[in-house]
């Protein structure tokens, strides 16, 4: 019997050379950490207001940091002026980031 494949969360999807997230973000929470899944998000609260690309700045910054990977290889690639962005992280397979969801 084949093991069962690893169901990659709703809010992961998997393309060439790497992956993107789908996100949540709530600015100026009084802390940077994950929130949980929400409506097939992950829910990130940033600690900076979303004025000028400060909280789009503290996602990216936070994301890198948690995945260990340089802040260029995290990026906002829609949704900068939204709460709902998704976030595509290159050099990264699906499974490393599987482990940001929280629980």
């Amino acid at each position: 019997m084949k093991p069962a494949a690893a169901v990659s969360p709703s809010w992961l999807r998997e393309g060439a050379g790497g992956v993107s997230l789908a996100v949540a973000v709530t600015p100026r929470a009084s802390r940077t950490e994950l929130a949980g899944v929400a409506d097939g998000r992950l829910r990130v609260r940033v600690a900076a207001p979303p004025v000028e690309g400060a909280a789009n700045e503290e996602l990216v910054r936070f994301l890198a940091k948690a995945l260990g990977l340089p802040r260029a290889a995290v990026t906002v690639s829609a949704g900068a002026s939204a709460r709902r962005k998704t976030v595509v992280v290159r050099g990264v397979p699906a499974a490393a980031v599987r482990r940001l969801q929280p629980g």
